[in-house]
């Protein structure tokens, strides 16, 4: 039962960085790659309801893997308008 409770709250937990990771993309690079910047140089000072350190880790490394695709800095800057 004690594993079952801790795989639901690791599921949990990582749900909220995938929701978390797909909010920020929807601002756009630019704003992806400030947020990178933010939390390369201080994870605890950056809010991100919810999240505890090691969330926001994983937030960084999946936004880091995401930016890495691309060959040079995106120029775009803000939500495109739907």
């Amino acid at each position: 039962m004690v594993h079952l409770c801790l795989r639901v709250a690791m599921m949990v937990d990582r749900l909220k960085v995938e929701h978390c990771v797909e909010s920020l993309c929807q601002d756009g690079c630019a704003a992806v790659n400030a947020t990178i910047n933010a939390l390369e140089k201080d994870l605890d000072s950056i809010a991100l309801p919810g999240l505890q350190y090691a969330d926001k880790a994983q937030v960084l490394k999946e936004l880091q893997d995401i930016m890495s695709i691309y060959d040079q800095p995106c120029e775009i800057n803000s939500r495109p308008v739907k």
